[in-house]
């Protein structure tokens, strides 16, 4: 597997595959039923957009791991796109994203 597949699945894993350690996610936003916590990380000189989106179920939370392309030249900026693109999943999605 090649070397950026094998980081980002490790971290989208929770391990640390040698890359940096990924930082806590932000504060969640609610939006329509969701909570979306920003995760970007450090990257190629910027910061990755990346994030968690949660739902509360009878059965528990579920949660559903994102990461784009889009790279930032700063942590708040990552973290602004990661809410917008979260939103975006949810609009277009909804709780599809968890099956």
């Amino acid at each position: 597997m090649p070397s950026i597949l094998k980081d980002l699945w490790n971290r989208l894993a929770g391990g640390s595959g040698g890359a940096s350690r990924e930082e806590p996610a932000a504060e969640a936003v609610e939006y329509k039923g969701f909570r979306i916590r920003p995760a970007p990380y450090s990257a190629k000189g910027g910061y990755q957009t990346a994030g968690i989106i949660e739902k509360d179920f009878e059965a528990g939370m579920k949660e559903h791991r994102f990461v784009r392309a889009e790279t930032h030249p700063s942590k708040d900026d990552a973290a602004a796109f990661a809410i917008a693109k979260g939103r975006q999943i949810i609009d277009e999605q909804g709780e599809r994203i968890f099956g």
